[in-house]
C-alpha cells in the first residue's frame, strides 16, 4: 500500500477518488441513454399493454359481475312475483273450493229437504187415501150394521134402496153430530 501511494506521488496528479473521470462519466451516460431508449421503446410498452389487458380484463369482470348481479336480481324478483303469484291463486282456489263445497252442502241440503217434504207429502197422501177408504169401509159396515140393526129393531125388511140408503144417511149424519158435539164438549 506504500508502495502505490508512492507511485501516484510520483506521478504528480493527484487523483480524486470520489469524482469518476470524464471519460468514464460521458460512458456511463451514454449507457445510461441506450439503456432508457431501450425500456423505453420495448419495455415500457410491453407493461403498458400488460396494464391494459389486465385493466380491460378486471373491467370486463366488473361489468360480468354487476351483468351476473342484476341478472340475480332480476331472477329473484321473478321468483318473487311468481311466488307470490302462486300464493294468491292457491288462495283463490282454497276460496272457490269452500265455496264450491258450501254451494255442494247448499244444493245437498235443499235436496234432501225437497226428497223429506216430498216424502212427507207422499205419506200424508197415503194417510188420507187410507182415512178416506176406512171411512168408506166404515161406512159401508156401520150401514149395513144399521141397517140389520133398524131391520131388528123396526121389524121389517129393509131391502128397498132408496129407504136403506135414507136410513143410513140419516143415522150416520146423527153419529157425526153426536160425534161432533162430544168432541166439542171435551
Amino acid at each position: 500500500m506504500l508502495n502505490s501511494a508512492l507511485v501516484l506521488a510520483a506521478e504528480g496528479e493527484t487523483h480524486n477518488p470520489i469524482i469518476p473521470d470524464i471519460s468514464e462519466l460521458i460512458l456511463g451516460i451514454v449507457a445510461f441513454l441506450i439503456l432508457l431508449f431501450i425500456l423505453k421503446k420495448y419495455v415500457v410498452p410491453r407493461f403498458e399493454a400488460a396494464y391494459e389487458e389486465r385493466a380491460q380484463k378486471i373491467e370486463g369482470g366488473i361489468e360480468k359481475a354487476e351483468k351476473a348481479q342484476a341478472e340475480a336480481e332480476e331472477a329473484l324478483a321473478k321468483y318473487k312475483a311468481q311466488l307470490a303469484e302462486a300464493r294468491s291463486e292457491a288462495a283463490k282456489i282454497r276460496d272457490d273450493a269452500r265455496l264450491e263445497a258450501e254451494q255442494i252442502k247448499a244444493e245437498l241440503r235443499a235436496e234432501a229437504e225437497a226428497e223429506s217434504q216430498r216424502i212427507v207429502a207422499q205419506g200424508q197422501a197415503q194417510l188420507q187415501a187410507q182415512k178416506a177408504q176406512i171411512i168408506a169401509e166404515l161406512r159401508a159396515d156401520m150401514g149395513r150394521n144399521a141397517v140389520e140393526l133398524a131391520s131388528r129393531i123396526v121389524g121389517e125388511s129393509l131391502e128397498d134402496e132408496a129407504r136403506r140408503r135414507g136410513t143410513v144417511d140419516r143415522f150416520l149424519a146423527e153419529l157425526e153430530t153426536a160425534g161432533a158435539s162430544n168432541g166439542a164438549g171435551k
